[in-house]
């Protein structure tokens, strides 16, 4: 068994269509945690204006921890729905998970 953690960061406004493509392979993503973000890059063409003014850009975290080989399932079904450079990714391993009772 080898967990992961499948980070994606979206910006705000592709936030339902990324949940609906998680929710669309419930076999592998069946839970997952979604949280507001500020993001801070170079590409300033996809800002709104207020965003530029406040250089920060609105962005939503989506956080999966699945088995490896369902992770890099989830994110090719996820590229296919979702073709955009706008949402980006990353996994990483598990070490240990939990509950604290």
């Amino acid at each position: 068994m080898s967990l992961v953690q499948l980070t994606l960061v979206a910006p705000s406004q592709l936030e339902e269509a990324l949940v609906e493509g998680l929710l669309a392979h419930p076999e592998l993503a069946t839970g997952f945690t979604v949280a507001r973000a500020e993001g801070h890059g170079t590409r300033a063409d996809t800002l709104s204006v207020q965003e530029q003014v406040r250089g920060r850009a609105d962005r939503c975290e989506v956080q999966v921890v699945l088995e490896a080989d369902q992770a890099r399932a989830l994110v090719d079904g996820l590229k296919a729905a979702l073709p955009t450079r706008e949402i980006m990714y990353w996994i990483v391993p598990v070490t240990e998970i939990g509950r604290l009772a």
